[in-house]
């Protein structure tokens, strides 16, 4: 099998991190690996399928006579912004996980069970956009329905785990929990949060936007439509809850006005669906959690209903580690359509 050249950007980083897992357990074809990171990171020691590798320092001249075929960016917009170009002229196709490139028109903002003939546009930029962790594992969902039933609307309320906000997210609901258990809540340190996350919910995330919604409810309205080629509305709520990692999504949709829901229609094609797992079984307790789907790379589905009023809406509960499905696990099966074009 081909091997291809491989550099990760923000190798020091959770989804960096996460992004080695996935490679070495899919048995990625990599032939050369080149870990990149800040000044701060370059020196670090990672492991990968049994050998060592030394983090170099992200530089505008690193891609320069490397051969590298892959780059995998998650180390922020503003780096994905200033170096992506960099790897790109030095022959690369970007894989880029963050927010800088996804609602450009001639970037191809992609998850793969859902757009992956949009893959073939990657060479018009020589970048493909990771969507956003909330987005990908809403649109595996609402795919199989809008092919079966046609949508017309999407309502979804998230649920968010601390680490998608890195790790200093998740370390940042650690020390609380232990600050409450010691008696110390009041003077824990709230950085990570505009507010204390744990013992809390926080309808919050990202910068607030001129129209009341915030920077992270919009990318799931915009960036659905993008993936899904479609035109039907969305709208979102955002909430960090107190969850080390995987985020949950409550969705309603409506479909169009002449539907009947068949929920039972409705679990077939999504229990069939490409790297989607039922677990709907209300009366035995057997329903996606945060726990359920960490560390894996599934996209779990249940709770599935049909709304009380009207005969043309489905409820639903999706859950999936955003780290993985929503990143790690994306870029990397990305990459995996990518070869298959390119072979």
């Amino acid at each position: 099998m081909k091997q291809y050249n491989v550099a990760v950007v923000g190798a020091s980083g959770a989804v960096g991190e996460e992004l080695f897992r996935v490679l070495e357990e899919v048995k990625f074809p990599v032939g050369e690996l080149l870990p990149l990171a800040s000044a701060n990171s370059a020196g670090q020691i990672i492991e990968f399928m049994g050998d060592e590798y030394r983090i170099e320092e992200l530089t505008e001249e690193v891609f320069q006579g490397r051969d590298i075929d892959i780059a995998f960016f998650s180390a922020g917009g503003s780096i994905s912004a200033k170096y992506a170009k960099y790897a790109v002229e030095s022959g690369a196709v970007v894989i880029d996980n963050t927010s800088h490139f996804r609602m450009m028109e001639d970037v191809p903002l992609v998850v793969p069970e859902v757009n992956p003939e949009d893959i073939e546009l990657w060479e018009e930029t020589g970048i493909i956009a990771n969507p956003n962790c909330s987005t990908i594992q809403m649109v595996q969902l609402l795919k199989p329905l809008h092919d079966l039933y046609g949508i017309k609307r999407v309502d979804v309320s998230t649920y968010q785990a601390t680490s998608g906000a890195g790790k200093a997210g998740m370390e940042e609901l650690v020390q609380q929990m232990q600050d409450f258990f010691a008696f110390k809540l009041e003077d824990t340190k709230v950085e990570a949060f505009a507010h204390q996350i744990a013992l809390n919910v926080i309808p919050h995330i990202d910068t607030p936007q001129p129209n009341g919604y915030t920077k992270e409810e919009m990318k799931m309205v915009l960036e659905t439509n993008k993936i899904m080629h479609s035109d039907f509305a969305v709208s979102a709520t955002c909430v960090r809850v107190p969850v080390l990692r995987s985020h949950s999504e409550s969705i309603t949709i409506r479909f169009a006005d002449e539907v009947d829901v068949s929920v039972e229609k409705v679990r077939e094609v999504l229990a069939t669906f490409e790297n989607v797992t039922l677990v709907d079984d209300l009366e035995n307790n057997q329903y996606p959690m945060p726990m359920t789907a960490t560390d894996t790379d599934e996209t779990y589905v249940g709770r599935i209903r049909k709304d009380l009023h009207e005969n043309n809406v489905l409820h639903l509960w999706g859950v999936a580690d955003q780290v993985r499905v929503g990143a790690a696990t994306n870029a990397v099966r990305i990459a995996q359509k990518w070869i298959k074009l390119e072979a």
